[in-house]
């Protein structure tokens, strides 16, 4: 008997000819939840899009499930902690949209460059008003791209084609790359200044969020004209707004927003801005890319091969249990080392010692690899797209083994040299508490810790001295942050001190920077560790 496939949604019909041949097809209302759970009871394998939960009911009622499929590139309605402690492998097509966005984003530029929508309401207003939707030339601008991941890089290869000068801000990316693209690097606020244009193409972190915001509006080059299709809340809508209303900036195009679904903005109020309702993937190309991506990788599944798009490595089977606990490990000691950093280093070793380097433990540089670019790239990062996520971006990564520790049963150590010649390193362990094993952090940059990786953690490096928790405590406290713990590590009296928080909510960019500014902190940065 042919194991069953479970198709929960529209999927294209190319996808549905790739599983037909080896496997029984089943189709299923997604939605209707009683007729859902019923069919997945003889599922091998369900496939979805967005409107389809599959949670930890769900998946307790499919006890013969392998693998769910998302034929997208979010996963927020996979409860992916609960599928891969069932041993479920999890995949989505991570760069199913990624042409269908940079589109996007081009499309946005030119509608507001040519007042393109409006003047095609004014028209079928029955108004012919000429020269009062006069546009301007994008053939010897200046176009800012704040990000150079896949989608910014499929931007800004396009847009050169208009004649226009390329510069962009992205700190995790070595300058030998962007000029390969033709691109030159530049910081934030003189990519700001100088833009005639500007197309944001970042992932959503703490770091991010609110990145572009009413400082940086007042900035900005007069009559700028900015483009978010990537995520909502990087800019902040109120102060495009107002600059905006105060003609700063000369246009908008916004493609998503800080609150989704979104019918109200103060956006909406103005001719110059162009709105649509998230429309970055809606595309037919983009809809059939992600539903042949999974139905292969559906297949690969089945038949008890590798496969390249699954997010949770510890349902492909292949990694020693004993190793298995050091994979979220090593993960979070990659985020928070670039967090740390501060940009991608120009090489990474992972180390790892004790006794579980008797067994294989090549997949904990994957899992370090995989946390190192987590938050600095717009698709979604997998154990298969890490490496060559760090080759695009020429960042050597190596393994190293001791069969020994100094005080730890496993330790694992990710130390880097960054590009400017530094070092960075953090380390961690993790140890059994309540039942369950729990990832602790055990150095920072030769700061002793002992601290849990979990939720949100903030880093700030300063002079030690008296008064500094009460600063930062009050300024975090203005910003109804809350604090669940805190652990200070020095070097000696007076010296070189480093504060480590965990905070309940995520911080903004302004935030993080006035927090560190009041204490004259050398170097500040925060690292999202909550499961996704």
């Amino acid at each position: 008997m042919n194991p069953v496939v479970l198709i929960a949604e529209e999927l294209a019909p190319a996808a549905i000819d790739v599983l037909a041949h080896d496997f029984d097809v089943r189709h299923v209302d997604g939605t209707d939840r009683p007729a859902l759970l019923a069919a997945l009871a003889d599922a091998h394998a369900v496939i979805v899009r967005s409107a389809t939960q599959i949670d930890a009911e769900a998946l307790a009622a499919a006890p013969q499930l392998k693998v769910v499929a998302r034929a997208g590139v979010g996963l927020d309605n996979v409860e992916v902690p609960a599928a891969t402690a069932r041993g479920v492998m999890v995949v989505n097509a991570p760069t199913s949209n990624i042409v269908s966005a940079a589109e996007q984003a081009i499309a946005l530029l030119l509608a507001v460059a040519r007042n393109t929508a409006s003047a095609s309401a004014a028209l079928k207003a029955g108004e012919w008003k000429r020269s009062k939707y006069t546009g301007v030339e994008l053939q010897g601008k200046t176009v800012g791209v704040v990000g150079l991941g896949r989608i910014g890089v499929l931007f800004a290869q396009r847009i050169a084609a208009f004649g226009t000068r390329l510069i962009a801000y992205d700190p995790y990316i070595q300058p030998a790359r962007a000029a390969q693209l033709g691109v030159r690097l530049v910081g934030l606020e003189e990519l700001l200044r100088e833009s005639d244009f500007i197309s944001i193409h970042l992932p959503k972190t703490p770091e991010t969020l609110g990145l572009i915001g009413e400082k940086e509006l007042a900035i900005v080059k007069p009559g700028v004209r900015i483009v978010n299709a990537a995520r909502g809340g990087l800019v902040d809508e109120q102060a495009l707004a107002d600059a905006l209303a105060e003609g700063r900036v000369g246009g908008a195009g916004v493609d998503v927003y800080a609150k989704e679904p979104c019918t109200s903005s103060p956006l909406f109020a103005f001719d110059n801005v162009v709105a649509t309702p998230h429309l970055g993937a809606s595309t037919a190309e983009a809809q059939d890319k992600a539903g042949l991506a999974v139905a292969r990788s559906v297949k690969l599944a089945l038949q008890g091969e590798f496969v390249p798009d699954a997010v949770n490595v510890q349902a492909g089977g292949v990694v020693a249990e004993d190793v298995r606990p050091l994979l979220p490990l090593a993960e979070k000691l990659g985020k928070v080392f670039t967090a740390v950093a501060g940009v991608v280093a120009a090489s990474v070793t992972v180390e790892v010692r004790g006794e579980v380097v008797g067994n294989e433990v090549s997949v904990l540089k994957l899992a370090a690899t995989k946390g190192l670019f987590s938050s600095v790239v717009e698709e979604q990062v997998t154990y298969v797209n890490a490496p060559h996520l760090a080759a695009d971006r020429g960042v050597e990564v190596e393994l190293v083994t001791h069969p020994d520790t100094a005080d730890q049963p496993n330790l694992v150590t990710v130390r880097g040299v960054l590009p400017d010649g530094g070092t960075a390193s953090v380390s961690g362990t993790v140890v059994q508490s309540a039942g369950r094993d729990v990832v602790r952090l055990t150095e920072v940059d030769g700061f002793d810790l002992e601290l849990s990786a979990e939720g949100i953690l903030l880093f700030f490096r300063y002079a030690d001295r008296p008064g500094v928790v009460g600063t930062i405590g009050s300024i975090l406290g203005e910003s109804s942050v809350n604090i669940a713990a805190m652990q200070v590590a020095r070097r000696s009296a007076g010296g070189e001190a480093l504060m480590t928080l965990t905070v309940d909510s995520a911080v903004g960019a302004e935030s993080l920077h006035n927090a560190a500014s009041s204490i004259g902190a050398t170097a500040a940065s925060a690292v999202d560790l909550r499961e996704e």
